[in-house]
Parts: C-alpha cells; sequence; structure tokens
C-alpha cells in the first residue's frame, strides 16, 4: 500500500507543476486569486485478486474421511510392482475401477500413483549407501501420469544404508507440490554393516517423526493441501518404538500392513499390528489379490 501511495504523491506534483509553467503572454494563474484549479486526478490502485488456496487433484484440502486412497505401487519394470506393468494409463484405468468397489459409502476415490523413487539394492551402488535415486525425468513422467488422471503420487523411499530423512530431503523440489505424498518402506531400511534382501530392515518411529515433522513444515511454509505420508508396517519388529511417531499439522498418516506369504499369513500380520494407534490412520494391502494394490481406509 505504501508503493500505491508513493506514486499518487509523485503523479499530483507533476500535474501541478504543469499548471504552473505558462506560456509567454498568457496570465499567470498564480497571480489570479479567483481561478478555480482542478484538483489533480488520481486513479485509485485496485486490490489484488488473491490467489486460492492449492487444492487436491480432486478438491479439498483435506484427505479424510472425504477421500478414499486407491492404488498401485512400482516403477520402471515390472519386478518392482504393477504400476510398471504395461501402459501406465491402462493402471489408472484399472486403480478406478478398483476404487469403485470400496467407495460404496460416498467418498471419493483418490487414485495413487506410489513410485519407487528411491530404489535399494543389494550391492553398493553409488555412495556406498546400497540404493539408488530414480532420475528426475522420471519422477516428473510419473506425476505428468498421475495429474493426467487427477491422482497424488507418492514417492516411496527404499533407503538401504542411508536415512530416511537426507532422502526425503533430496526429493524436496517434488514434495512442494500440491498432489505429492510420500511412501517409506522400512523393510529397506538396514545398518551400516547389513544388506538388503539380506534382512528385513528396521526403523524408529522417532526417525519416522523427523519426517513427518519436515513434511509438516513443507506444508505450514507453502499452504499446501494436507500430504499423506505412508509408513509400512512389514513386519511387528519393523517400526520399532512406534509412539515416538506423533501427529503433525498437514500431514495425515497412513500406516500400510503387509507381509509375506499367503493370504492367511497376510491377514495374520494384520491382525498383530493393527492395534488401536488412535489418530493413524490403519491401511491395508489386499490379502487376496495383488501386493502392490494399497486400499486405505
Amino acid at each position: 500500500m505504501r508503493l500505491h501511495r508513493l506514486g499518487a504523491v509523485t503523479a499530483a506534483g507533476l500535474i501541478v507543476a504543469a499548471c504552473a509553467a505558462s506560456s509567454p503572454g498568457e496570465p499567470d494563474a498564480r497571480r489570479l486569486p479567483n481561478v478555480d484549479r482542478p484538483a489533480p486526478s488520481i486513479t485509485p490502485s485496485r486490490t489484488p485478486t488473491p490467489t486460492p488456496p492449492p487444492e487436491l487433484p480432486r478438491g479439498g484440502r483435506t484427505i479424510f474421511p472425504e477421500h478414499r486412497l486407491v492404488g498401485f505401487s512400482g516403477g520402471r519394470g515390472e519386478s518392482l510392482g504393477r504400476l510398471g506393468i504395461g501402459d501406465i494409463d491402462e493402471r489408472a484405468a484399472e486403480i478406478e475401477t478398483i476404487a469403485a468397489l470400496y467407495t460404496p459409502e460416498g467418498r471419493t476415490p483418490l487414485p495413487i500413483f506410489e513410485l519407487i523413487a528411491v530404489i535399494a539394492h543389494g550391492t553398493p551402488a553409488d555412495g556406498g549407501l546400497y540404493r539408488t535415486r530414480e532420475p528426475a525425468e522420471v519422477v516428473e513422467q510419473y506425476l505428468v501420469a498421475a495429474r493426467r488422471h487427477r491422482g497424488v503420487l507418492l514417492l516411496n523411499v527404499q533407503p538401504g544404508r542411508a536415512d530416511f530423512l537426507d532422502e526425503v530431503r533430496a526429493l524436496e523440489q517434488w514434495l512442494l507440490e500440491p498432489d505429492v505424498g510420500l511412501a517409506l518402506d522400512a523393510e529397506w531400511a538396514v545398518g551400516s554393516r547389513q544388506v538388503p534382501g539380506e534382512v528385513i530392515g528396521t526403523t524408529t518411529g522417532s526417525e519416522l517423526d523427523s519426517v513427518a515433522a519436515y513434511l509438516s513444515s513443507l506444508v505450514r511454509a507453502n499452504d499446501l493441501p494436507e500430504k499423506v505420508m505412508v509408513y509400512h508396517q512389514f513386519h511387528t519388529t519393523t517400526v520399532v518404538d512406534e509412539a515416538d511417531l506423533r501427529p503433525h499439522l498437514g500431514v495425515v498418516l497412513v500406516k500400510s500392513i503387509d507381509g509375506v506369504g499367503a493370504p492367511a499369513d497376510k491377514i495374520a500380520t494384520w491382525n498383530r499390528s493393527s492395534t488401536n494407534k488412535g489418530w493413524v490412520h490403519l491401511g491395508r494391502r489386499a490379502p487376496c489379490s495383488a501386493s502392490s494394490v494399497t486400499l486405505v481406509s
């Protein structure tokens, strides 16, 4: 507002100066007592229309209970999960078909494209951290596809020997987008002398909490809609001291429980792990279908 006022004063000064400069032979208006001088014309400044805050792909700024999340995980190549099988637009259509089965109560289905953006390996890879990061163009490709189908892109992190928070910070340019969230694969988080795939990895509630706090800071600083943060409970020992993971403003915590083996084994893992967590939205992976199909209540 200060800039607008400064501009108005400057304009008025120019008008007065123009009136004072009389032509030769003409009466000077300043010497005539009854001459009415026209008031300077000041154009009022317009109040800019505020930009509305960003929303989720299918409207609103909160995840639950308005939406139900249904989607596939995977990446480049069929071995990483169903999201990487065939044409991504075909997978999107399949997600919509599955979502229709799980939203009879009227929730809005929100398609999830869970891209494994940090991939754990059984070999040291670059830096000796037993993980690689997908190139930016790959993440962009999946984000464009998610937006084409009004869905959310989750960036899945399998950290290997790296720290979760370091890998998440490396994804910040994408997490600043209103339709990008996180998925943390703790079974691929191993110690400094362990190798992914040879052991079942673990994390702590404190480490997950540091990621949630960081994600919350991005949401608050940039006025973003709520972000999903999935953490996988592959085994009852996957998350140690889970109570240290606390709620954070703008972050929806989703616990995704799975396991290995027959459907009965997976259901048993679910029953052992899905105790009352209060504020945690318990996710589940469909026990009778592909393990990469995620259904979240």
